[in-house]
């Protein structure tokens, strides 16, 4: 709670905020990012507040990112949202402001900060902004619809739309309240889940193509090759990850996507704890869903290795 407190009073001293999140976001990374930016800007419209990170074009319709010079970040307060460690913070001037602010609910991997405040138990770091915003209530902290609409997209993200088991009575119980504001859930969640014809193709393609093992894993190989073919981008290949968690007898699986100077490793899990093996390849993130990355195919086989060990080990 101190943490919390210390988070309230920094937003209300510091006339400029700068928020940024994590490399390949996904919707909690924008939606608290971008929902914390209009909630700073409803409650105190005086003070100058800023997002920046990589552009993803497939969440643009939740947020456009700010062009910010070098010389905003002096005397600024920098908060980064929902990244456990340094290496995947996106935009890398997070350490150019005067102070450094961290909010995030995956398992910590660094201790970065002035002030951090981590929440393992939050489904979303979405969620935490929303706590964020009740505790400062009394403080001058307001919300709007579109905090409101960022804040909830950004919980149905990482909530796979409250199937995963993240989701707690406080999800529901937030996710209540932000939509009694004004936005259009339908058209959000077809702004999450709409997928181009070419991506259900390849959809398709690894659906007839996955082998499953004794162990209960699966491994997917998308070289540059098969995904040009498919006019599929590798971070567009974020929405195809989970499309292997509906299969009967699947414990865990890893998606291995080739770009240009390495191999991205995506890696998720109905039970068996993944993010130790992420974190062991320059990784990390949730027990269920991590990421990491290798820089040869060698190192594939030794992630898949260490992955159908877990899943022999697991006993549901």
């Amino acid at each position: 709670m101190q943490n919390i407190q210390s988070i309230i009073q920094a937003i209300k001293v510091y006339e400029t905020v700068i928020i940024h999140r994590h490399m390949r976001p996904d919707p909690d990374a924008y939606g608290s990012q971008a929902g914390l930016k209009q909630m700073i800007t409803q409650s105190f419209p005086e003070k100058h507040v800023y997002i920046t990170g990589e552009e993803d074009p497939s969440l643009s319709f939740l947020a456009d990112m700010d062009d910010i010079p070098d010389e905003t970040y002096q005397n600024a307060l920098v908060i980064v949202c929902d990244t456990a460690n340094t290496e995947r913070i996106s935009d890398e001037r997070f350490h150019y402001g005067r102070q450094l602010i961290k909010i995030d609910h995956h398992p910590e991997v660094d201790a970065y900060g002035d002030v951090a405040w981590v929440d393992t138990s939050a489904s979303s770091t979405s969620e935490m902004i929303y706590d964020l915003y009740l505790l400062g209530k009394n403080q001058g902290f307001k919300l709007n619809d579109e905090a409101a609409r960022l804040l909830y997209a950004g919980i149905v993200g990482d909530t796979g739309r409250f199937l995963f088991p993240n989701s707690t009575k406080k999800t529901f119980q937030h996710a209540a309240e932000l939509v009694a504001y004004n936005f259009d859930r339908s058209s959000l969640y077809d702004g999450i889940y709409r997928m181009k014809d070419n991506m259900a193709r390849l959809r398709g393609y690894i659906l007839q193509n996955f082998e499953q093992t004794e162990s209960g894993m699966s491994t997917v190989v998308l070289t540059k090759e098969l995904l040009e073919s498919y006019g599929v981008s590798p971070m567009e290949t974020g929405q195809l990850v989970g499309v292997l968690g509906d299969i009967e007898g699947m414990k865990a699986w890893v998606f291995f996507i080739e770009e240009d100077e390495l191999i991205r490793v995506r890696l998720r899990s109905k039970g068996p704890v993944i993010n130790d093996i992420a974190a062991k390849y320059n990784g990390g993130g949730h027990p269920m869903a991590a990421g990491a990355s290798i820089g040869t195919w060698a190192e594939m086989k030794e992630v898949v290795r260490d992955l159908d060990s877990v899943c022999m080990a697991y006993e549901n």
